[in-house]
């Protein structure tokens, strides 16, 4: 599977989903649960949003099948490269506090 972020205006097929649904956003946190951030905002396609306060939140290794790639530009792979990093010092750090706390 490609590496994450796939583009904007992405349709996947998520593994033991049924309908496909679209990439709209990055970085998604539920407003139940803050602590939690998933890779993906989604809407079902091609519906789209028809409640703005319902995002379908998802990982990336959720994802079964990659329906349709969305439009990639320089600027949204640099975007990519970014979150990737981003994520990645993020998750590094939260894992030092945890064994410095231990």
């Amino acid at each position: 599977m490609k590496e994450k972020y796939l583009p904007i205006g992405t349709v996947v097929l998520l593994k033991g989903g049924h309908d496909p649904i679209m990439i709209t956003s990055y970085c998604v946190y539920p407003k139940t649960d803050k602590a939690k951030l998933f890779d993906y905002g989604a809407c079902i396609y091609p519906t789209g949003i028809l409640d703005p306060d319902t995002v379908h939140a998802f990982n990336h290794n959720q994802i079964d099948e990659i329906l349709y790639m969305g439009y990639e530009t320089k600027e949204s792979k640099e975007l990519s490269n970014l979150l990737n990093n981003s994520i990645n010092s993020y998750k590094k750090k939260i894992q030092e506090q945890k064994e410095s706390a231990e």
